[in-house]
């Protein structure tokens, strides 16, 4: 009776649904208009910082922070008056050594004509000779010395190498500089400006085909991202492709020059490239749910109509029966587009791809599309 009990207190549970209901779609290609985005930092093509020559304190600045100066332009002065005393000091020595050769030179010139008549001693025409040759080559030192004098007085003006804009100044008046060793300033050229940007050495030889190319397309190749992802109004075009890829990472860098006229890049600002993709052909693409990350590798799943045993439940008997199974693939991606993703590798146009429902399968999860579900985001 006990057993009888138990038998009809025991509820039936319901079959159990091995389909799990996904959302299918046929792979397919189509034109893509996409950008390849690389981060990029902004530089000027000449840049230098000056370095005062001497040592001394600064008694002029003539520029305006920020702003910009002509080539030539006196920017600071050091003061120069221990320079302007050397420099007189210099140059009244040398009056003095050709003074000296004045004297020297007549006496030389007195011993050769009583050396020639045999009136005066050979040892004293040698040494007025000897004399005249010293007084020449002190005359010649003195001169040099007026040179390098000169020419530190001049170091104590600083004046602009090329023309653009100079930053702010690194000392102020009064401040004592120290030669070759205290930054004055820096100035940088503004207009073109340069965009420097890494590259994996396999697209290399990409670019190295659009940098000698005679002429770029008239679309935009080369366009700019803002650091407020704005778009920056003109093109760049390639400008230089460096030496050597980088051993340790595989990398090398490519520099863009855009036209600059009304000073909105500055050096050293965060960009992004957008490097327009040129491939016309049509790329295979899916819904970035589609793909599943395992890894670092890529995967999808295809729907496959699969012959499978069967075994039927009043006769016990064995045959085969069509179900529609899941199976993962592993792919290649290329750029994302929006909600899309680029499929490079792995998969091939009219494949049914399972777009909802990914979560739940495993290679060979029989599925079916009869109970339609949400897409992925939405509730039902």
């Amino acid at each position: 009776m006990s057993c009888l009990m138990m038998a009809a207190c025991k509820k039936k549970l319901p079959p159990v649904n091995p389909e799990v209901p996904v959302n299918i779609i046929k792979a397919h290609t189509e034109q893509v208009l996409y950008f390849d985005n690389y981060p990029a930092t902004t530089n000027a093509l000449n840049q230098v910082n000056l370095l005062p020559q001497l040592q001394g304190a600064i008694t002029g600045i003539y520029f305006k922070e920020g702003g910009y100066v002509n080539k030539g332009q006196k920017l600071y002065e050091i003061d120069e008056r221990i320079y302007q005393a050397n420099y007189d000091a210099a140059l009244a020595n040398l009056k003095v050594q050709q003074g000296n050769l004045q004297q020297a030179q007549q006496d030389a010139d007195r011993y050769e004509y009583l050396n020639k008549n045999n009136a005066v001693a050979k040892q004293t025409y040698d040494h007025a000779i000897i004399a005249l040759q010293n007084a020449k080559n002190q005359v010649a030192s003195a001169d040099q010395a007026v040179k390098s004098a000169k020419t530190s007085l001049n170091y104590t003006a600083i004046y602009a190498p090329f023309a653009g804009t100079i930053g702010l100044s690194q000392v102020k008046l009064g401040n004592v500089v120290s030669p070759g060793t205290t930054v004055l300033n820096t100035i940088s050229t503004d207009d073109p400006i340069a965009v420097d940007f890494i590259i994996n050495e396999k697209q290399l030889p990409r670019f190295e085909k659009l940098f000698n190319q005679k002429s770029n397309p008239s679309d935009s190749l080369f366009t700019l991202q803002l650091p407020d992802n704005t778009l920056y109004p003109a093109t760049g075009k390639i400008s230089v492709i460096d030496r050597a890829v980088d051993p340790q990472t595989g990398s090398i860098t490519v520099r863009l020059v855009f036209p600059n006229p009304k000073f909105y890049l500055r050096p050293g600002m965060s960009c992004v490239v957008k490097v327009h993709n040129q491939e016309t052909k049509p790329q295979l693409v899916l819904p970035n749910k589609a793909v599943v990350e395992q890894m670092g590798e890529y995967f999808v799943f295809v729907a496959i109509d699969t012959l499978v045993k069967d075994t039927a439940q009043t006769t016990g008997k064995i045959s085969d029966k069509k179900e529609l199974l899941a199976f993962q693939k592993k792919v290649q991606t290329g750029q994302t587009i929006g909600p899309k993703v680029i499929i490079k590798n792995g998969l091939n146009p009219g494949e049914r791809v399972i777009v909802d429902g990914v979560q739940s399968l495993h290679n060979g999860t029989i599925i079916t599309t009869a109970i339609k579900i949400p897409p992925a985001g939405k509730g039902r």
